[in-house]
């Protein structure tokens, strides 16, 4: 399976975006999917995961304001990110949870600026 993140862009503090993880094969199988951010000089970190059962659980810093979603039959994992700030901005990746080396592909860029 080669997971694909796409959706980013720039946008303006406040504004939303729906990021998409594509997988080339099935993640019925795959208990917890996930998206990672990584800032400019900063450790990668979980933004939110999510089970086969829809159990999802979310860093604080974006309680409130992301949420995540799959489509097992579309073999895709949603990030939907709504009332975005500056601090969002990131590389955002999307892996098991939790990651594995071999799902890290080049994530799709996110930038808060106005």
């Amino acid at each position: 399976v080669q997971l694909q993140a796409s959706g980013g862009g720039l946008v303006q503090p406040g504004g939303s975006l729906r990021l998409s993880c594509a997988a080339s094969g099935s993640i019925f199988s795959i208990n917890r999917m996930a998206w990672y951010r990584q800032a400019p000089g900063k450790q990668r970190e979980l933004v939110a995961a999510i089970t086969i059962g829809g159990s999802t659980n979310y860093a604080d810093s974006v309680k409130g304001r992301f949420t995540i979603s799959r489509d097992n039959a579309k073999n895709t994992v949603y990030l939907q990110m709504n009332s975005l700030k500056p601090e969002d901005t990131a590389v955002y990746y999307c892996n098991t949870a939790p990651p594995k080396g071999i799902y890290w592909g080049q994530g799709t860029q996110v930038t808060v600026s106005s």
